[in-house]
């Protein structure tokens, strides 16, 4: 700008000096002229100045750029080598392009194995393993028709299993992801194996028999017979319990391992639960050669088993149904064989019984008196009866036992033998037994203060509820004092549920409950249990009353049972006397109470007032 002040100012003083007006038009075109030149320059000078500072980021990105690719692809092969699969990609000539250092150890490649392109072909044959399957599992989307994945899976010659899923690209590249899936396969082979065979004992399961059934059923020939045998270990849970857990899977374990030898290659074995098992046999020969397998079994069986110097005997029930005649589907022949051990269960055990249409009637008829107990007590169609208890040196009646009748409305009276065991079965004699506390404190407190109520408790009491709340709410209830009520239990509970009883009789005991062993005798370890826990009174079974007027073994026994009863310092009440002789070589014996028909057969509530005073006035008469 200064140059071009100084040259419009010379250009004025010769415009100045000729006077001449075109001298002017020339100055202003000098001027124009310059300021294009200068302006040209100045471009030029910025352009360059442009370049130079362009050149020099395009080198600093450069090298900017350069340092990110080689950071790059120093993270890509960290990233590649430590993933926990191995890769690997080949290019449409099937040569390896790129893989990670798990691909070479998954296949025992060396450095020296894998040159550079080297072909899938020459990979393949130095793998040190058998190709176990190839399959197309699917194609993939979005991708032309020879586009797909596949599978396979080789098995190694140390024991592992690879597999590998080969996604194949449409030019015929292809990309791998190979894993190790030795545990994996082993884990769902064990899982398998679970959900098909009883982890106890190796056996299949219930599952598996069903499968072994329905395979059997659908190839059974026109002259074939296939015989299913339901198999139960008679008084097995008491065992169980008297043992242990442990002890008891041991014993299992022997049964299986007999039961197997018995039932031979031929035949399918299976455990169904507990101490359930069943066996499939197939053949032309039936029902004899079951019947010889029901007998191999029952030998085999009776033989003790020896948990440390414990002989523990056992037996077995065994229900058995035969195809076609018992059924020609699986569910039939399953039920028909459930059944047939029902019978033999309910006979007593240590038998074996073959499916009739009877039984099948009789299991109906056990569903529709279910189905009409469990009415009952919703309607409470019970009623209590009354047997006296009398006492030789009050010369009394000191106290009844409550004994439940069921009065239905179309079936009239149904004995105790019927619905009792039923109600235990499916769990119903808890509720009867919370009737029975209830009524029977509620009629003992209208009776004289010094008469006594006596309650027979089942073993499902224990193990299902609460039997201490439930007799103190009944006494509550009713206002009676706890030293009023006996609690009658019979062997069978403490068999069964020891460790589960022992601290409910305590407790019982504990609030002033006097507890009684009812049918004592009757089983093989009474005595055992008479240590276990201070019981206020046993009660002699009836069956040791039979014959003791004139038979010596008998009146050696029953006196052996008084005299122990008093070194124990426990009542003894003798059940079953139905004769003046009984009840009169009773009392010399210092029996402490007795009862039987002798005395009264059980009555209902209403009559015991009556019998009480009726005792009360003989005693009375007595005494004058």
């Amino acid at each position: 700008m200064e140059a071009e002040a100084l040259f419009r100012q010379q250009c004025t003083t010769a415009i100045n000096e000729d006077g001449s007006a075109n001298a002017q038009r020339l100055m202003d075109l000098v001027v124009e002229t310059y300021r294009l030149q200068a302006g040209k320059k100045r471009d030029a000078e910025d352009r360059s100045e442009l370049l130079n500072r362009q050149n020099g980021e395009l080198k600093s990105a450069l090298a900017i750029t350069t340092g990110d690719l080689a950071e790059q692809k120093r993270l890509f092969e960290i990233v590649l080598d430590n993933l926990p699969n191995g890769l690997s990609v080949f290019d449409s000539e099937q040569r390896l392009i790129v893989c990670n250092i798990r691909f070479l150890q998954l296949f025992g490649f060396t450095a020296d194995d894998i040159p550079p392109r080297v072909s899938m072909a020459s990979l393949i044959a130095k793998i040190r393993g058998t190709e176990r399957s190839e399959t197309k599992a699917s194609r993939l989307p979005n991708a032309a028709a020879n586009g797909h994945i596949r599978h396979r899976e080789w098995n190694m010659d140390d024991g592992r299993t690879i597999r590998s899923v080969i996604t194949v690209l449409p030019d015929g590249s292809n990309i791998s992801v190979h894993a190790d899936i030795t545990e994996d396969r082993k884990a769902a082979e064990r899982i398998a194996y679970l959900a098909h065979h009883d982890p106890l004992t190796g056996l299949p399961n219930r599952i598996r028999l069903r499968e072994c059934i329905d395979t059997a059923l659908a190839g059974r020939k026109p002259d074939e017979h296939i015989a299913l045998v339901h198999l139960n270990l008679d008084r097995f849970k008491s065992i169980n319990n008297m043992l242990g857990v442990s002890a008891g899977d041991k014993i299992l374990r022997q049964v299986a391992e007999r039961i197997r030898m018995s039932a031979g290659a031929g035949n399918v074995l299976a455990r169904l639960g507990s101490d359930e098992f069943a066996i499939l046999q197939s053949g032309r020969q039936q029902p004899w050669n079951v019947t010889a397998l029901a007998e191999q079994i029952r030998r085999e069986l009776s033989e003790p088993f020896f948990r440390g110097d414990k002989a523990v005997e056992l037996s077995v029930s065994m229900g058995i149904a035969i195809s076609p005649q018992d059924g020609a589907e699986t569910d039939v022949l399953l039920k028909h064989a459930g059944v047939a051990l029902s019978h033999a269960k309910s006979g007593g055990g240590n038998s074996e019984h073959f499916f009739t249409a009877e039984m099948e009637a009789q299991i109906e008829a056990r569903i529709a008196l279910e189905a009409d107990l469990r009415k009952a007590i919703e309607r409470e169609e019970f009623e209590l009866h009354y047997q006296p208890l009398y006492d030789f040196s009050q010369q009394r009646i000191c106290g009844f036992e409550a004994l439940v009748r069921w009065n239905h409305p179309t079936r009239g009276k149904v004995p105790p033998m019927e619905f009792i065991p039923l109600a235990e079965e499916v769990g119903l004699v808890v509720d009867i037994g919370r009737w029975v506390l209830r009524r029977a404190c509620r009629d003992a407190a209208q009776w004289p203060d010094d008469i006594k109520v006596a309650v027979n408790v089942s073993a499902i009491q224990f193990t299902n509820s609460d039997l201490p709340s439930d007799v103190a709410a009944a006494l509550t209830a009713a206002g009676l004092p706890a030293g009023r009520m006996e609690v009658e239990i019979t062997e069978s509970v403490l068999m069964e549920n020891l460790d589960e009883a022992l601290p409910v009789l305590h407790s019982l005991k504990q609030s002033g409950i006097r507890i009684a062993m009812d049918d004592f005798g009757t089983g093989y370890s009474s005595l055992s249990y008479l240590r276990r826990f201070p019981f206020d009174k046993i009660k002699i079974d009836k069956s040791f009353v039979n014959g003791i007027v004139e038979n010596k073994e008998a009146f050696a026994i029953m006196r052996a049972i008084i005299l122990l009863g008093d070194a124990l310092g426990m009542r003894v009440t003798v059940e079953g006397v139905e004769t003046a002789e009984q009840m009169a070589l009773l009392e010399r014996e210092a029996c402490d109470e007795i009862q039987g028909y002798h005395i009264s057969p059980p009555r209902p509530a209403i009559d015991v007032p009556c019998l009480i005073a009726q005792s009360a006035g003989q005693t009375s008469a007595k005494a004058s």
